[in-house]
């Protein structure tokens, strides 16, 4: 039984942003539950190197390389991945970018650019998938938000705008969406070693002060989201919307 409800054979996912960091772990985690799983990015050459590394281990694993904050990019390339597989299952918007700086010295252009990719394009592309699944009365929508969805820190007020957008986004499309059996929820990661953030994690003060902050003493990994993730994919999570869960090691948790 246990096995039948967190089952995703016979799903298609798409991952945005899932090339690398924790898109790619989730990637990784949705395809060894049975998925097929499109590997969305911009960089075209970085899609296809992961997808041939994915290949090569017997992932399967397909390349979906189209500009998230692009409508008619965005449609045009689900389109095709609905022509080829039927509608998408299951769709992880995980795609984010990060420009720091204080508020006051912060141009309009980046501040626009953070809040465009981390949350305007989980509305196109929600936007696009969603029709799919509501034709078949089902479907699992994951949008990766951020301890940041409700706290904040200096340097990082674009970042912290729109991952609190996207949580409450991530409710707005519950309210819309659960009655034809969409599941609709979040995850909200803490501090994790991954690409994006290797600079934090190579300073030694910045460093000193997460492991001392965190209740667990340590950076999370991206593969500590993999069960979760599969979780909310699955039938298992049926009853389960509108919820941002909150991946922290227990920082928010102690004062």
């Amino acid at each position: 039984m246990l096995e039948n409800w967190f089952s995703l054979k016979g799903k298609v996912a798409l991952v945005t942003g899932g090339y690398r960091g924790l898109g790619l772990s989730i990637a990784q985690a949705l395809a060894s539950a049975g998925a097929k799983v499109y590997i969305n990015g911009r960089n075209a050459e970085g899609v296809k190197k992961t997808v041939s590394e994915l290949r090569e281990k017997g992932t399967n694993v397909e390349e979906a390389v189209f500009d998230i904050t692009d409508e008619k990019s965005v449609i045009a390339t689900i389109r095709k991945i609905e022509n080829n597989d039927c509608s998408i299952d299951i769709l992880v918007n995980n795609a984010g970018i990060q420009r720091r700086s204080p508020l006051v010295d912060m141009s309009v252009e980046d501040f626009e650019a953070v809040i465009q990719t981390n949350l305007s394009a989980a509305f196109i592309v929600a936007k696009t998938v969603v029709p799919g699944m509501q034709e078949k009365k089902a479907g699992k929508i994951i949008n990766i938000c951020s301890l940041m969805s409700s706290l904040a820190r200096k340097t990082t007020g674009n970042y912290a705008a729109a991952k609190g957008g996207l949580e409450m986004l991530t409710k707005a499309m519950t309210a819309e969406w659960a009655e034809q059996n969409i599941q609709v929820n979040g995850i909200a990661p803490g501090y994790f070693a991954t690409e994006m953030t290797k600079p934090l994690v190579e300073d030694k003060s910045f460093n000193d002060w997460i492991c001392g902050r965190t209740p667990s003493a340590r950076w999370g990994k991206p593969e500590e989201l993999q069960a979760l993730a599969v979780f909310l994919a699955s039938s298992g999570s049926s009853f389960v919307n509108g919820q941002v869960v909150i991946v922290d090691g227990g920082l928010s948790s102690v004062i």
